[in-house]
């Protein structure tokens, strides 16, 4: 039998209210981000080791979850797992909410070319799961 292959940390979200500011914050600490995309909606950048930061603005978040709101006392960082495949995202999120877990968004095709799902983790903190599309 195969092993199945497992979901990985891919990427560390960040959404922020002022993209400049924050981008500007990270660039202090030598993450490589791009001079010119302070008014960009969402911005990536790979760290040395290959994990990803990635930057969204609020309102990039308020377009596929319309009831996001504002941390309240808490953190706005998220975790992203990258899966190997949409099937992957599904069944993972289907393991996590059968589990007792608590699913946010379903898995859905997101219009940036990826399957994608948000589960809670036991501290309420989103996680996120995807792949690419290959639906």
């Amino acid at each position: 039998m195969t092993p199945r292959p497992t979901p990985r940390l891919d990427a560390l979200s960040i959404v922020t209210a002022d993209m400049a500011a924050s981008l500007d914050f990270y660039r202090r600490l030598g993450v490589p981000v791009a001079a010119d995309a302070g008014s960009a909606p969402h911005v990536e950048a790979v760290l040395p080791s290959g994990l990803r930061i990635l930057w969204d603005t609020e309102d990039v978040i308020r377009s596929f979850d319309p009831d996001w709101q504002k941390p309240q006392g808490g953190d706005r960082l998220g975790l992203a797992f990258l899966c190997d495949s949409a099937a992957e995202v599904d069944a993972t999120y289907d393991a996590l909410v059968a589990a007792g877990h608590t699913g946010h968004l379903k898995p859905w095709d997101a219009v940036w070319g990826q399957r994608y799902a948000v589960v809670l983790d036991p501290d309420g903190c989103g996680v996120s799961l995807f792949a690419a599309n290959d639906a």
